[in-house]
Order: C-alpha cells, then sequence, then structure tokens
C-alpha cells in the first residue's frame, strides 16, 4: 500500500490535537498497535509543539506544514515550520535543553522523538525555520480481515 498526505494549519495550540488525529486517523490502514500509535501521536505533538513554541514563538499567524506518507509497512512524517530556526541543531536535539526555560519546557521533545522512532532527521537555518522529518516501519498487518 502506497498513500499520502499533506495539510497546514495555523501554528495555535489547540491545533496539536488536530495533527494527532489526522496522523493517527491516517496511519490506520497499517494496524497499529495502541502503543505504537501512542507513540506516533507522541512524536506529533512534540513536533508542532516545537513549531508553534520555538518556530513561531507563539505567534499565531503563521503555518505549520505537516505531510504523511505510507510506502508499505513504512511510515514518513515531515512537520514543517518557515520561523525563526536553530543555529545549532546538535545543542538543540541534546536532552534537557530547552531554549525556553521560562516556560517550563522539559528539553525532552527530540529525546522522545528518537525513542519511539526508527528515524529522526533535524533540518534548521537561523530565519527559514526547522523541518522535521520522521520515520517507523511497522509489521505486517495482524488484522484477521485480509
Amino acid at each position: 500500500m502506497n498513500n499520502h498526505m499533506q495539510i497546514s494549519f495555523k501554528s495555535i495550540s489547540e491545533n496539536e490535537a488536530f495533527a494527532r488525529i489526522v496522523v493517527a486517523s491516517f496511519l490506520a490502514p497499517l494496524d497499529p498497535t495502541l502503543e505504537e500509535l501512542a507513540e506516533v501521536k507522541t512524536v506529533v505533538s512534540e513536533a508542532v509543539t516545537n513549531a508553534i513554541i520555538h518556530g513561531y514563538e507563539q505567534a499565531s499567524d503563521f503555518d505549520i506544514y505537516l505531510s504523511c506518507e505510507i510506502n508499505d509497512h513504512h511510515l514518513k512524517i515531515v512537520i514543517e515550520d518557515f520561523g525563526v530556526g536553530m543555529d545549532d541543531i546538535e545543542e538543540a536535539t541534546q536532552p534537557l535543553y530547552t531554549s525556553k526555560p521560562e516556560l517550563e519546557r522539559s528539553g525532552m521533545g527530540f529525546t522522545i522523538m528518537e525513542n519511539f522512532m526508527d528515524h529522526v532527521l533535524v533540518e534548521s537555518s537561523l530565519g527559514h525555520g526547522t523541518k522535521v522529518t520522521l520515520e517507523k516501519t511497522f509489521q505486517k498487518s495482524r488484522s484477521i480481515h485480509q
């Protein structure tokens, strides 16, 4: 099975839940376990929240772009903003690092993404935004209705 989708939405916190639901619905044909589904929803939340809080610094006038692709049993999610970007990706992806300590951020977003996904790629440049690519391969369908 091959499928893809693209959406964009405003950089407001309410859309974090929307993004989770969209991706969960899109990956349903892969018949993920409840644990796998929870993990994917969590990484989407982390990436979208990063775009809102860090990429656009909580300004709601901007768009976040989300695309998903399924090739056989492989899921690829791309979440992109065109916000402030990062000058040091290595530092930003370190556990417990946060550029917004005043907001009581845990600094664990990228670590969570890396733990729940098979592959995480972060691309960013100052003034041009950030693109996070998340990939995971699922087992073949466990459904008895094949």
